[in-house]
């Protein structure tokens, strides 16, 4: 093999491994941002440890559903681009790659010394989605659930892994804001859908069905953003007006968000922020201002 064939197949694996996605796992380190032990040295390292563990688990669970659903990508004028289902990538190689990132993720929680609570939320992500791999996303309103959830339980397993509670506000400000992009994601993908070949879930939503609730959990979303930001504001009287300042920001940046899948595109969060340099800039320049506001 080649110099530039072995890149091309590092490029597969990694494709394989949907590495770009990891931006979601992001959600792992909010409880240590907002626990305000961000510089507390064995925090950090765990917490980004609980960071590597979920990302590898995420590309677990990818690669195990690119495996089931590689018939079915094949006729998927976007899927079929994959590595498993172009046959880049055979199944027995991806299955070696599984086996080798679940004995890495095993290695790091034995030297983290992962408490029972951290590994029950692994676990519960695992077999969370390996039942949306194996039907439940064919159920409607279940499909949108088992995504919404999978963002709560990042968050759930970031604030086991370093021991500290994080504000229900953030949890529910979390959850409805998965909702929101889950319908978000349907919509698009309805909208788009060329032939019945798509997902076999579309079939019981409508356009109506989605925009309603789509909207519905965005206003719930900034509702309970808003109350998080006050209970934040209560526990300093110096940063009261800062933190409730960053919420027109926020719908700034959510108005921007609905501009962009109201275009084309298939409604996926990350491909949106990933091809939205402006909205990649608000995002950032809202992380900074976050970060300036709680410590310093």
């Amino acid at each position: 093999m080649s110099k530039w064939e072995l890149i091309l197949q590092m490029k597969n694996y990694i494709r394989l491994m949907r590495v770009h996605h990891y931006i979601k796992n992001i959600l792992v380190l909010t409880p240590l941002l907002f626990s305000g032990q961000l510089f507390d040295q064995k925090k950090m390292m765990d917490s980004m440890m609980g960071f590597v563990c979920f990302c590898l688990l995420s590309s677990i669970i990818y690669i195990i559903n690119d495996i089931n659903d590689r018939e079915h990508d094949k006729n998927h004028p976007v899927k079929c681009k994959r590595p498993i289902a172009s046959g880049t990538i055979t199944v027995p190689n991806a299955l070696i790659v599984v086996g080798t990132l679940f004995v890495i993720i095993v290695c790091v929680c034995m030297y983290m010394r992962t408490n029972c609570q951290s590994m029950m939320w692994l676990a519960f992500y695992l077999l969370l989605n390996i039942g949306y791999s194996k039907g439940w996303k064919n159920k409607p309103v279940v499909d949108v659930s088992i995504l919404a959830f999978g963002f709560l339980i990042r968050v759930l397993y970031g604030a086991s892994v370093i021991q500290v509670e994080v504000s229900p506000w953030l949890y529910m400000t979390v959850l409805t804001l998965a909702y929101f992009f889950g319908f978000g994601k349907r919509r698009n993908e309805l909208i788009r859908q060329k032939s019945d070949n798509t997902r076999i879930v579309l079939r019981y939503y409508s356009k109506d069905f989605l925009d309603k609730n789509m909207y519905m959990f965005l206003c719930l979303g900034i509702m309970f953003y808003s109350l998080w930001s006050v209970e934040i504001a209560t526990r300093s009287v110096n940063k009261i007006v800062s933190v409730i300042w960053t919420v027109p920001m926020i719908i700034l940046i959510f108005m921007k968000y609905c501009i962009d899948i109201d275009g084309e595109t298939d409604g996926d969060p990350v491909e949106v922020l990933l091809h939205d340099k402006s909205l990649l800039l608000l995002c950032s320049i809202y992380g900074i201002i976050l970060l300036w506001i709680l410590y310093f």
